[in-house]
């Protein structure tokens, strides 16, 4: 085996090494923490201490294993529907923004206009723009 200098290295080479030197360093970094971080129930081989060696010691390929295969989702929990419930469609926006316009599939209330309501002079429909002004 050849031991070489690092200022040996022609210069593309040096740059692939040192940012092969950079992404472990991140990967084992970051593998680490979220091992710290999770708990044991949801690591796999159920043992921290392995998943440390392998991070270590098998340097690139260790960070990377123990983010594909090392890691377990937490459990979803089921959430049921208070008792009487049926969800409605319109029923968030209608609680935020009120009840729809007739013109869009509404109900006709107080205070709302029907659909026999004439449009006012200068109005023209849904388009809010005026004809006499030039827009630029």
């Amino acid at each position: 085996m050849v031991n070489t200098q690092l200022t040996s290295l022609p210069g593309p080479l040096l740059v692939v090494v040192i940012v092969l030197g950079v992404i472990q360093l991140t990967l084992d970094v970051i593998a680490l923490v979220d091992l710290v971080r999770r708990p044991v129930d949801r690591v796999a081989l159920g043992n921290k201490w392995v998943w440390v060696a392998i991070i270590l010691l098998v340097n690139l390929l260790g960070a990377i294993l123990y983010l594909l295969v090392g890691r377990r989702p937490a459990p979803v929990a089921e959430v049921q529907a208070p008792a009487g419930f049926t969800p409605r469609a319109g029923s968030v926006a209608e609680s935020l923004y009120g009840p729809r316009p007739p013109a869009l599939g509404g109900q006709v209330g107080p205070g709302l206009p029907g659909p026999d309501v004439q449009p006012r002079p200068g109005d023209h429909g849904t388009d809010s723009r005026r004809d006499d002004v030039d827009p630029r």
